[in-house]
């Protein structure tokens, strides 16, 4: 019994745990900025597309998966790097375990970019309402 409190307590989390979390992720977020150009480009890349996504005339849904398929690129990159930067640190001489981890990792961006695409293309298509709105 008196376990299953400790357990308990341990998964209550304080305003300020959550305060410290946020500032770990802004922390991240900068990190990124700073040391990964990909993450970089693909930052530009969605910054460029999301007022796109938001001017288009499209509906909410369909804005929001827009949207949202930059923002997994985002994130995915975020994981790649973070996996690379793992990688590094605990085996900075070539291995082939190692690359193999960096290629998926890397496979996983390539993904999301192409999810991006399809999701983009499909709700852009030319048969679709959107390119009538346009032209007429």
């Amino acid at each position: 019994m008196a376990e299953n409190v400790e357990a308990t307590e341990i998964k209550r989390r304080s305003f300020r745990n959550f305060i410290a979390s946020v500032r770990y992720s802004i922390d991240g977020f900068f990190a990124a900025l700073k040391h990964e150009p990909s993450f970089r480009e693909d930052l530009i890349f969605a910054v460029l597309l999301v007022p796109l996504a938001i001017i288009l005339p499209v509906n909410a849904v369909s804005t929001a998966l827009m949207i949202a398929s930059l923002i997994l690129i985002l994130i995915v990159e975020l994981l790649n790097s973070a996996i690379e930067w793992i990688i590094d640190y605990l085996r900075p001489e070539r291995h082939p375990l190692a690359k193999r981890i960096k290629d998926m990792a890397s496979a996983a961006v390539f993904l999301s970019y192409i999810n991006c695409i399809v999701v983009w293309s499909i709700l852009l298509w030319p048969s679709n309402a959107v390119w009538r709105r346009l032209v007429v």
